[in-house]
């Protein structure tokens, strides 16, 4: 079958293979579930692994195939695999795989402490970006055919799902938190799904980003109620001046400084989500001694997520769904630049460099 790989550590290695197609007994114990692929999502993590940023191969294979945001439909199951999971029905995986620390064992490898993690697609396991893939029923999330056209965004959905759930369950500390503000920084794909989980939680929210309205995104926002402002016009004191104080912030943006700006503009009891991964050596002077004592006196936390759980994605299925009957339309305005077929894996590239006004890149699969 076709494939998307690339040979880790050899920059711009992205090529189209073919590779042995899988069987539902590759998986132990009868939980195999073999899926035909029909779209992968795709974002600055395959960009980033084709330019040999990171990523390692499987154990005995000199590639790795990438994609790690899948939309798929059942094809076979084994026997042990539970009914929920059935042929013809639609399924997202997860992405990390356990390891060996103890919060692996008890299903939360998205919270591991181990040094070497494996996630399909970016390290050590392969990806979806092939016609099919074969996978532990543990680790499918069943959506309903409703969601068949707009399903390939639960897996950036749930960034935002795992830090929200991680700041209630977090503000268990106060016995009630009864947040109101939300601000979230980026209106990416992240930024703008975040936005959506918290506007469904009753927040008021508002998305900061570099761009000026009005423009896509920005309209984005406005349609589920938020509002949006640019940075170039306001700095994040005057948008917690005049929308907040936030009780909740998350950044999506990429641009680590931004976190310190956000630190100051967060509200008493409040906790900001920190989801952008930095690679970079950026330094900047900050007012330490502001920022600690506000932090001290104002009871506020700051916490990291990255990947999520199996719960995370539950969550994400379910307000996906309450999302399609409250803004109908909304999530599928998101599917800005598709590709057809695997073998076009270069206009996929091009987009994710040069594509500025893409939402989400994705690949249709199926029948490529």
């Amino acid at each position: 079958m076709k494939a998307i790989a690339v040979h880790p550590g050899t920059p711009n290695s992205m090529h189209l293979r073919e590779v042995e197609p899988p069987r539902v007994s590759d998986v132990e114990d009868g939980r195999g579930v073999l899926v035909q692929v029909l779209r992968v999502g795709v974002d600055g993590t395959d960009k980033e692994i084709n330019a040999a940023e990171y990523g390692a191969a499987p154990p005995g294979h000199d590639y790795l195939i990438t994609g790690h945001e899948s939309l798929g439909r059942v094809v076979e199951v084994g026997p042990a695999v539970p009914s929920v999971i059935r042929p013809g029905g639609l399924v997202v995986a997860t992405v990390r795989r356990p390891g060996m620390s103890v919060y692996d064992r008890i299903g939360l490898q998205d919270m591991t402490t181990d040094d070497v993690y494996y996630e399909r697609g970016i390290n050590l396991r392969h990806g979806y970006l092939a016609e099919y893939y074969v996978e532990d029923a543990r680790y499918l999330v069943p959506l309903p055919d409703s969601l068949e056209e707009v399903g390939v965004l639960l897996e950036p959905m749930t960034v935002g799902e795992k830090g929200l759930n991680q700041a209630y369950e977090i503000q268990r500390r106060l016995r009630v938190w009864e947040p109101r503000r939300a601000l979230v920084l980026g209106a990416g794909t992240i930024g703008l799904l975040t936005a959506l989980a918290m506007r469904l939680r009753g927040l008021e929210v508002t998305c900061a980003s570099l761009r000026r309205p009005p423009y896509r995104n920005s309209d984005l926002i406005e349609r589920i109620g938020g509002a949006y402002v640019s940075t170039q016009d306001l700095s994040l004191a005057d948008a917690a001046r005049d929308h907040g104080p936030f009780d909740v912030i998350l950044d999506a943006t990429g641009y680590s400084p931004l976190v310190f700006e956000a630190a100051q503009a967060l509200g008493k009891n409040g906790v900001l989500i920190l989801a952008s991964v930095t690679g970079g050596d950026r330094r900047v002077e900050v007012p330490s001694d502001m920022i600690n004592q506000g932090f001290v006196l104002g009871n506020k936390v700051m916490v990291g997520t990255v990947n999520a759980s199996r719960d995370d994605f539950v969550r994400g299925v379910n307000d996906m769904i309450a999302a399609e009957a409250l803004y109908p339309g909304w999530l599928g305005s998101l599917l800005t630049h598709p590709v057809r077929g695997l073998e076009n894996y270069e206009r996929m590239l091009d987009l994710l460099t040069n594509g500025e006004d893409a939402i989400k890149v994705y690949v249709e699969v199926a029948g490529s």
